[in-house]
């Protein structure tokens, strides 16, 4: 290969062979190595602790915010009970004649006594759906089990209930032990009736 000549330079003025040439390197540091290793090792650590955790987080085994599950609750429900101890006002909240009294008439075949049993009409005509009302949550019983009795009405508290004096029909807190039955557009004329 021919030889081809350089420009001249500054290098060209070293003499051969004083000592080094090349690279020129730091001194090596004194017992350093160990604390690399701690840093590596701590970095594996973490980034293994971050993977598995990823892993887990897209596969769905865990959520990010997991609230707990929440606990099914059970509604108590007073069961169904004929108490014929009870008066009862049959209401007809329709505009249909002659509900109240046939229906005050089935309520006296299912043990009643006829003086309990009293009838009327509603201050509506187009009440939606038969209903007992009772007064308070001890009633509920009595009011479940006449809904049930008549064929399904739904049952309803009101405080609409009022006190009476008379001692036969008490309760303990002087409140009269009464029902009352608003007959609803479910059971006129053209409706099935439960």
């Amino acid at each position: 290969m021919p030889r081809t000549t350089f420009p001249r330079d500054r290098f060209d003025e070293i003499p051969a062979g004083t000592g080094r040439v090349g690279a020129h390197r730091a001194e090596r540091p004194r017992s350093r190595s160990w604390l690399v290793f701690l840093w590596a090792a701590l970095a594996t650590v973490v980034l293994v602790i971050v993977g598995i955790f990823g892993v887990l987080l897209a596969s769905g085994r865990i959520s990010p915010a997991s609230d707990p599950a929440p606990t099914p609750t059970v509604a108590e429900t007073t069961p169904a009970a004929i108490d014929t101890s009870y008066t009862v006002v049959v209401l007809n909240g329709t505009a249909e004649e002659g509900l109240a009294g046939n229906l005050r008439d089935r309520i006296v075949a299912l043990g009643w006594p006829g003086d309990s049993v009293q009838t009327g009409d509603s201050d509506t005509t187009d009440f939606a759906t038969t209903t007992v009302y009772y007064r308070a949550p001890e009633d509920e019983a009595a009011a479940r089990g006449l809904a049930e009795a008549i064929g399904g009405a739904s049952v309803a508290e009101s405080d609409f209930l009022q006190p009476t004096d008379d001692p036969d029909t008490a309760d303990d807190e002087g409140a009269e032990k009464r029902l009352i039955v608003v007959i609803g557009l479910d059971r006129a004329a053209g409706q099935p009736s439960s």
